[in-house]
C-alpha cells in the first residue's frame, strides 16, 4: 500500500477529523492499490458522522461512504386504502406530457419551475406508483402495500448542480402499507439524513427543506408529524 493521500478539499462547514492509511478492503489479484485514505467527516448537523473510505487502484478512484439512515414509520390513524386516496390527492402524478413538451422545445428552466409549482400544491409529485400486494398475495400476503417515488425535480436540481449522485435518493421512496392492526402506515427515509451524507452544506440544506415539506404534507393529511422532521 502506498502513501496516505488526503481527499479532495471539503466544502465550507465540513471538517476532516482524521486521515489514516487503511488496508485494501477489496483486494483483487493483479490490481495494485496505489494509495488509500480513511476519514471521518462531520458537518453542521450534530450527531451525523459520515465515514469515507477512498482508494486509487490502477489509476481509478473508488470511494465508499458509510452513513446512518433514519427510517420513519407513522401510524396514519385510518385504513391504508383511505390514506392512499388522500395521499394521491395531495401529491399529484408528475405531468409527464407537459414536462416532455418543455424538453422538446428547449424551454427555459423558469417555465419548468412554473409548471411544477402549479402542479404540486404541497411541493411533491408522484413519479412512480407500484402496487406490491397483487404479486405478494400469491404467496399468501393479502394486506395492502403501495410503493411510490415522490419528489420534485426542480428541488432536486438545486442538489444535482453540486453532485449528480444525489439522484440515488431523489425522488424519495415512500411506502403505504396495511398493519395487522388494520390501520395504514406511512414509511420513508428522512431526507436530511440521506442528503447529509454527501458532505456538501448546500445539499444538506435542501435535505432539511425536504424534511419540512414532508412534515407540512403529513400535517395537511391529518397525520402526526415525527419530531425528527421538525428538529433536523
Amino acid at each position: 500500500m502506498g502513501p496516505v493521500v488526503e481527499p479532495e478539499p471539503l466544502p465550507d462547514g465540513v471538517v476532516l477529523n482524521r486521515a489514516v492509511p487503511v488496508a485494501d478492503p477489496y483486494p483483487v489479484e493483479g490490481h495494485e492499490q496505489d494509495r488509500s485514505w480513511l476519514s471521518a467527516v462531520t458537518s453542521p448537523a450534530p450527531g451525523r458522522a459520515v465515514l469515507k473510505l477512498g482508494s486509487v487502484v490502477n489509476g481509478h478512484s473508488i470511494t465508499q461512504v458509510t452513513h446512518a439512515e433514519t427510517r420513519l414509520t407513522v401510524d396514519v390513524g385510518t385504513s391504508a386504502a383511505s390514506f392512499i386516496a388522500a395521499y394521491e390527492n395531495a401529491v399529484p402524478v408528475m405531468p409527464a406530457d407537459a414536462v416532455d413538451a418543455l424538453i422538446a422545445r428547449r424551454a427555459s428552466w423558469q417555465e419548468m419551475l412554473d409548471l411544477v409549482d402549479a402542479s404540486a400544491p404541497h411541493g411533491f409529485l408522484i413519479y412512480s406508483r407500484t402496487e406490491i400486494q397483487p404479486v405478494m398475495s400469491l404467496a399468501g400476503h393479502p394486506r395492502a402495500c403501495v410503493a411510490y417515488l415522490m419528489g420534485n425535480h426542480t428541488i432536486a436540481e438545486r442538489m444535482y448542480r453540486h453532485d449528480p449522485t444525489v439522484m440515488l435518493y431523489a425522488p424519495l421512496r415512500t411506502l403505504i402499507w396495511e398493519h395487522p392492526d388494520g390501520n395504514g402506515r406511512f414509511t420513508f427515509d428522512q431526507p436530511s439524513a440521506q442528503f447529509h451524507s454527501f458532505g456538501d452544506a448546500d445539499i444538506a440544506t435542501v435535505g432539511v427543506e425536504l424534511d419540512r415539506k414532508i412534515a407540512a404534507l403529513l400535517d395537511h393529511l391529518g397525520v402526526d408529524v415525527p419530531e425528527p422532521l421538525r428538529g433536523s
